[in-house]
């Protein structure tokens, strides 16, 4: 008789799942942030080249609706409409990633604090998960790096001052696989921090890598950083496994659609689908969101450090392989 129906988490780990949820809720009460809701279908899909939506349709309506990969439009109209401090555990859903540590429905916590720049929230990135799941800085304190730095320490490049050349050459050195559509100097760049830098991360240990190329900006603001600009943005990892993204957040609305515009180009150069950009973010944006930060945690692979899991799937209820 088949099985598939049964779960793949053990009920230990159900528990487990439960009682990270709850915790992280007391750290949110503690610290007076509240917890919302907005929806998971929307009109807009994500932009983000590197980043694919699901698709869907209502009946009766021609128009395609999106499964959201991140609550942060929504989040960003609530705060410019006057909410307070606010956080949200939510599924998630991205289109094409599956794998050992990817399942395309996922849970995510993302939260904005009001007057935070992208340092004052990695500081409190350590406290939550101090809190919440102690396992993961039980290895010493965290190591902060900025994006330069971490590259001079492990490649010897500058990010900021390389070309393609520069970092190819080093890839082969290596004997780094890569892949034939390598366009731009920011795919070597990934290349590298996924393939060499991550996996020389101290392992057991959380790493903040900081102060992004600004062509990495995303939806982080830019500052001037000697003759060029840097992003404000933060990627937190535990040994190579990447936990979260963090950003201190673009409020201009102007700058906001030239950078959707800039994915929709790169979507039309690599052959993919454009995608609505929400322009309700940018309506609110143009309204007024305030000074803030911003980050996403990827609650499942918490979870698979917390238990010790060696494949995502052991800590779903059911994955995408028996959903």
């Amino acid at each position: 008789m088949s099985v598939d129906w049964k779960p793949f988490a053990s009920h230990e780990v159900l528990h487990q799942r439960a009682n990270l949820l709850q915790a992280i809720r007391c750290f949110f009460a503690d610290t007076d942030v509240l917890e919302v809701e907005t929806p998971i279908l929307s009109r807009a899909g994500t932009t983000d080249p590197q980043i694919e939506s699901f698709i869907t349709h209502l009946a009766g309506r021609e128009k395609a609706l999106y499964l959201h990969t991140s609550p942060e439009f929504a989040m960003k109209r609530l705060l410019a409409a006057g909410s307070p401090d606010i956080y949200q555990l939510c599924k998630v859903f991205r289109q094409g990633e599956f794998g050992r540590f990817h399942n395309p429905e996922f849970t995510l916590l993302e939260w904005y604090r009001l007057g935070f720049d992208h340092h004052t929230l990695m500081k409190e990135v350590v406290d939550l998960l101090k809190q919440v799941a102690p396992v993961v800085t039980a290895g010493g304190e965290p190591q902060f790096l900025s994006y330069k730095d971490i590259f001079l320490q492990y490649t010897g490049i500058d990010p900021h001052q390389t070309e393609i050349s520069e970092l190819s050459s080093f890839a082969r050195q290596k004997n780094i696989s890569f892949p034939a559509q390598m366009a731009t100097v920011d795919d070597w760049l990934d290349l590298l921090i996924s393939c060499w830098i991550a996996i020389k991360l101290p392992q057991g240990r959380l790493t903040f890598i900081y102060d992004y190329p600004a062509s990495q900006a995303s939806l982080a603001r830019l500052r001037p950083e000697g003759d060029s600009y840097v992003a404000e943005r933060f990627e937190v990892y535990y040994g190579s496994l990447e936990l979260g993204n963090g950003f201190h957040e673009l409020t201009d609305a102007g700058e906001q659609a030239a950078r959707f515009q800039q994915d929709q180009t790169a979507r039309v150069f690599n052959g993919q689908n454009m995608i609505p950009a929400d322009s309700h973010l940018l309506e609110a944006l143009s309204f007024g969101l305030p000074p803030c930060a911003g980050v996403a945690l990827g609650i499942d692979r918490l979870l698979m450090l917390i238990t010790g899991a060696p494949h995502i799937k052991d800590v779903c209820t059911f994955s995408i392989e028996n959903a």
